[in-house]
């Protein structure tokens, strides 16, 4: 079930939401922002999820190999 919420924001707050997050996602992009902070979620739970997404995990491990190129490359 879903509430809703009213808040206030400065001006250039909303204008900026509205301009980077676009219409009709704010509310889903607040909620994921605060959903961390106020729901006891289990750390292991949420790092098993994370391991089954297949697409992340190739992202992540592609980004972690090209991050040895620059650590060679480094002067000491």
């Amino acid at each position: 079930m879903q509430r809703k919420l009213t808040i206030t924001v400065d001006e250039a707050v909303y204008e900026g939401l509205y301009a980077v997050i676009g219409r009709r996602k704010i509310s889903r992009f607040i909620e994921s922002l605060v959903r961390p902070h106020v729901l006891a979620e289990s750390l292991t739970e949420a790092y098993q999820a994370m391991a089954l997404d297949e697409d992340r995990e190739g992202e992540a491990e592609e980004w972690a190999e090209g991050t040895f190129g620059d650590v060679r490359d480094e002067t000491r």
